[in-house]
């Protein structure tokens, strides 16, 4: 319908509340009822599209990435992030990295990294310090993991707040940067708790943050 985001908690909390109230589900921006099927989904990303919605366009990128059509994904995308869309950014990043639709180019990676990471998109910024870390620039790789940490980023292979500690120790990160980042991180972490996004979570079973479209 309106291809408005909205996180997982809050989708799915609106659609039990609707469902107990006996309603069919409906979009919780617009009031439109949800799609009853996948062609009535796709319709209404069609005409999203046609009105200029990023997230529209990022969500048919998506579709058709996951079918192999690379390049009916990155012309979506490429669309969605001339609007300024920042996730799309990050996947035309992931496209240049990898190859797929497109050759690899470094620069053009880095660049749409670089525009996700300005737009707030944690992954991208915590992708950014790690190319830092491999050229061998750790006083400006640990810049990007401070603000990766502050928006709540942690990695099981690149833990932003394990290389902030590193910084600490080697003299590149002051006690008062080290102490902010702490901060941040757990005030990230704690203002995306909710009961409704565990819930949420739990019944679809995922871990991490997600969003949902209106």
């Amino acid at each position: 319908c309106c291809s408005q985001r909205i996180c997982q908690g809050c989708s799915y909390a609106h659609q039990k509340r609707e469902q107990q109230q006996g309603r069919y589900p409906k979009c919780p921006f617009c009031r439109a009822p949800m799609p009853k099927s996948d062609k009535e989904h796709k319709k209404n990303m069609k005409n999203r599209i046609k009105a200029n919605n990023s997230y529209a366009m990022v969500e048919m990128g998506t579709m058709l990435f996951h079918k192999g059509d690379y390049d009916g994904a990155f012309k979506h995308w490429t669309k969605a992030a001339e609007l300024g869309d920042v996730l799309a950014h990050y996947e035309l990043a992931l496209l240049y990295r990898r190859g797929e639709g497109v050759e690899m180019n470094r620069k053009k990676e880095i660049y749409h990294t670089e525009q996700a990471a300005i737009g707030g998109h944690a992954t991208a910024r915590n992708n950014l310090a790690m190319y830092e870390l491999h050229s061998g620039n750790m006083d400006r790789a640990v810049k990007h993991f401070i603000v990766s940490a502050k928006l709540g980023f942690d990695s099981l292979v690149y833990p932003p707040l394990d290389y902030v500690k590193l910084g600490f120790a080697k003299g590149l990160v002051s006690k008062e940067e080290y102490a902010a980042a702490l901060r941040g991180y757990q005030a990230a972490v704690d203002a995306t708790k909710s009961q409704q996004r565990d819930e949420a979570y739990a019944f679809l079973n995922i871990a991490d943050n997600g969003a949902g479209a209106g």
